[in-house]
Formats: C-alpha cells, structure tokens, sequence
C-alpha cells in the first residue's frame, strides 16, 4: 500500500531541504511542494493566517512509521501536521517504483 502523506512548511526551500533529506534516507520516494496555500487556524490562543507551502509526500506503509518519526525531528514546528492518507488505487508500475524506492 502507498500511503501520501502531508504537511506543510514556511517557505519552499525549507520543505525543499527536508524532502532531501528524506529521500537520501530511502523514507519516502518523492516530495511534491505546492507553492501559495493560506493556512488559517488556531495556535495559543490566537487565530493565525499564515502563507505556506503544501508538501506531498509519497511513501510506503513500511516505511510510513520511520517516515512520521523522521518528519518530527526534522520538522522546524513545534508542531507539525503530519497527515498520512491511504491510497484507495494506484497504478501498479508506481506502487512498484514507490516500494522500491523506500525499500
């Protein structure tokens, strides 16, 4: 099963930074960064309107897990979303070439 798995950064060099990272370490085959999202919500009593960058992260349910774990150590918030939707279909090649990559 290939899982995708979302969270969002301040700015795109930083999510850029992490994908690599993430990469190299075989947790997740590819990252996807979605420039110009707006965030609204709530943090410490305050609501907040931020600027981001949306990043899709494509991995396996192996390495889903060590993927999570990584994500908070590396995450710059203190908080990070961290959103791992199941694949209802994939195409087989990719799932192949998702599994390969994170195996």
């Amino acid at each position: 099963m290939i899982h995708l798995v979302l969270t969002t950064f301040a700015n795109a060099d930083a999510a850029a930074n992490i994908i690599r990272i993430l990469v190299e370490e075989r947790l997740v085959a590819c990252g996807t960064i979605l420039p110009g999202v707006r965030s609204i919500y709530q943090w410490e009593g305050r609501i907040e309107d931020t600027q981001e960058v949306m990043v899709f992260l494509k991995t396996s349910a192996s390495s889903l897990p060590a993927l999570q774990a990584r994500l908070l150590v590396l995450h710059p918030y203190e908080t990070p979303e961290i959103l791992a939707l199941d694949s209802a279909a994939v195409s087989p090649a990719y799932a192949e070439w998702v599994a390969k990559q994170t195996g």
